[in-house]
């Protein structure tokens, strides 16, 4: 009888568990969606222009609030760790992803590139992960600049499968992101350059 009773308190504080983790990333979405009301379209084929590099196998990683590594964005499947395609064209960087939805950041919205030791979800050490800085576009396609009121500016994180790509990816990156844009490095959870 104390076997069973055992039992099923362990379950019990399981299913518990399991019902708090679901809130919590329930909520963790909802805040996420304020953040991310939409995601760039991605453009047709046709429109998306000439390949600068690509494709380089790649783990898509995460995307976070800029600066904040351990802050998750998870709306719009951008939690959702996936094998990827990188694809840099002369419009942007189409990210086309397994299991999940792809992810398009256009040109006019990169703000920096850069080589990091890790973003949420993965830890690589040395400069083993490619980190995308971008703005959100606005709902009506608006872009939202870095000192407007409310903008919300994210890192998406890379894992290139081959450690030959890395380099490469940054350099192509890096020819789209405008003469104006923020240069320097990315910042990440702890202060510090990346």
């Amino acid at each position: 009888m104390r076997e069973a009773v055992g039992i099923a308190v362990l379950v019990s504080l399981l299913v518990a568990v399991l019902l708090a983790m679901r809130a919590g990333w329930r909520s963790r979405a909802a805040r996420s969606a304020t953040l991310v009301p939409a995601l760039p379209p991605v453009p047709a084929s046709d429109l998306l222009g000439a390949v600068r590099m690509g494709p380089v196998e790649a783990t898509y990683v995460s995307t976070t609030v800029a600066g904040d590594w351990l802050d998750r964005v998870v709306a719009h499947d951008l939690g959702a760790r996936s094998a990827a395609s990188v694809t840099v064209h002369e419009t942007g960087v189409l990210l086309t992803r397994a299991g999940a939805q792809d992810l398009f950041v256009p040109a006019g919205v990169l703000r920096d590139v850069s080589l990091a030791p890790g973003i949420a979800g993965k830890v690589a050490g040395g400069e083993g992960v490619v980190v995308l800085r971008w703005e959100v576009v606005g709902a009506r396609g608006a872009r939202l600049g870095g000192d407007a009121p409310g903008a919300t500016v994210l890192d998406t994180g890379l894992r290139p499968r081959r450690s030959a790509d890395r380099q490469a990816l940054v350099s192509a990156v890096r020819a789209l992101v405008g003469a104006d844009a923020p240069t320097g490095g990315v910042v990440g959870a702890t202060g510090g350059a990346a």
